[in-house]
């Protein structure tokens, strides 16, 4: 029996609770939090954020960086509230830089399940209060929540006021939710924006940074904005962060990519404002652990069927992530590069094949094992077609990987096009 048998079983039981994934509204998560005696006003400070790409390894950086050791004292203890995850339900509650165990997992579950009453209620709401509820109850000295879908009606979104809030790159992505429009999406992100407390903005379009601005202006919170207020920039092999307070000369960040130069920036930004220092800056650039974004394998099984090809695993999914993918692909040493890839039918497919195209010597599409809004692999590979990837099929990573090493056995290797099938090799390569 797995040892997680225990909450994935309440888990699976939640999915049930409301007859959507998505529902977005906060009168439900409101309800629950009452019903538990309002967890969400005893945070420790909370730094909430938002945006379509970046803000997950935007908070990586961050808790790297206040977790650092300052002076003569310790590293201060952070909750971290993450989504989707990857291997296991765990990772996305991180208590005072811990994930947070079984047994005290179960017993929030089983405690929200029960105030919760029988009423509808999505999962994602739920689980949220759980994390809130977990982060009340453990001392630490900031809480970390990453946004799930948009920000304004988001889950999240019930902490009157944070210490700070942070908006990433806003893109477009879940137009079914959040608009069709930048602008719309953008004002939706802007949500999380609170009454005179500091919002970080990372690299936005001008449409949607003028929505965010306005926004800010109108609730009196003052915006510290890159190419404003900040600027980050690769200069010589090392990285020039430069705000009101001075230059920083840091590492580039030990997350693999150009655009993580930005989230660095943004990172580095918040740091400032929490008063923390040099020190703090550095090791949230080159302390930083994120998972499947251009995550190399190195070891497991997966990575040892396969002892000549380099092993990369991205789970981006967006047009954004796919330029982001391009770019960090564009900077390796030449190497024929192949993708393994398969995607969920909800997303821009194409524009995310688009910037990969000329980067890849062939693409082959596979399905998310067990994922009901799998693409099909034959979609995924006529969308790469469209795109200008040479393109075929396999029925999975692991026969996509044989027919590659068959073809170059050292090949680059990158599995890509969704977090779902991310996780899927992760627990594979486990």
């Amino acid at each position: 029996m797995s040892s997680t048998a225990g909450s994935d079983a309440i888990l699976e039981r939640m999915m049930s609770f409301h007859p959507k994934i998505i529902d977005l509204t906060l009168d439900r998560v409101h309800r629950l939090l009452a019903a538990l005696g309002h967890p969400e006003r005893s945070l420790p400070p909370v730094i909430h954020l938002a945006g379509t790409n970046g803000k997950g390894s935007t908070q990586a950086m961050i808790r790297a960086g206040l977790e650092a050791p300052a002076g003569q004292n310790g590293g201060a203890k952070v909750h971290a509230y993450t989504s989707p995850h990857l291997a296991r339900f765990h990772e996305r509650i991180r208590l005072a830089g811990e994930l947070i165990s079984e047994p005290a997992l179960m017993v929030l579950l089983d405690e929200c399940v029960a105030a919760n009453g029988g009423e509808e209620i999505t999962f994602f709401e739920i689980t949220t209060v759980a994390a809130m509820l977990a982060f009340s109850r453990v001392p630490a000295d900031f809480t970390l929540l990453e946004v799930g879908l948009g920000g304004r009606l988001d889950a999240t979104n019930v902490v009157d006021q944070p210490r700070l809030t942070i908006i990433t790159p806003v893109s477009i992505d879940h137009q079914q939710y959040l608009g069709e429009t930048l602008p719309e999406i953008a004002g939706e992100k802007a949500g999380i924006i609170k009454r005179g407390v500091p919002v970080v903005v990372g690299p936005q379009e001008e449409d949607g940074l003028a929505v965010i601005e306005a926004k800010a202006a109108r609730l009196g919170a003052p915006v510290f904005a890159f190419g404003q207020h900040w600027q980050i920039a690769e200069e010589r092999g090392r990285m020039v962060y430069q705000d009101e307070n001075g230059l920083l000369d840091l590492p580039l960040p030990n997350l693999p990519g150009p655009h993580q130069i930005q989230n660095a920036g943004a990172a580095i930004a918040a740091l400032r404002l929490l008063g923390r220092d040099e020190t703090a800056c550095e090791a949230a650039v080159t302390r930083a652990v994120w998972p499947a974004r251009m995550q190399r394998l190195t070891t497991g099984p997966l990575a040892a069927s396969a002892p000549g090809i380099e092993l990369w695993l991205d789970g981006g999914h967006n047009p954004a992530g796919g330029e982001a993918v391009a770019a960090t692909l564009a900077r390796m040493p030449a190497r024929d590069t192949f993708a393994i890839c398969g995607m969920l039918n909800t997303k821009d497919v194409t524009g995310y094949m688009r910037p990969l195209a000329g980067q890849l010597k062939r693409l082959i599409a596979v399905e998310i094992p067990g994922e009901p809004n799998t693409l099909a692999a034959s979609a995924t590979s006529e969308a790469a077609a469209r795109a200008g990837i040479p393109a075929g099929i396999a029925a999975s990573v692991r026969a996509a990987l044989d027919e590659i090493r068959s073809l170059d056995p050292a090949a680059r290797v990158l599995i890509c096009g969704s977090l779902y099938l991310a996780g899927q090799v992760l627990r594979e390569n486990g």
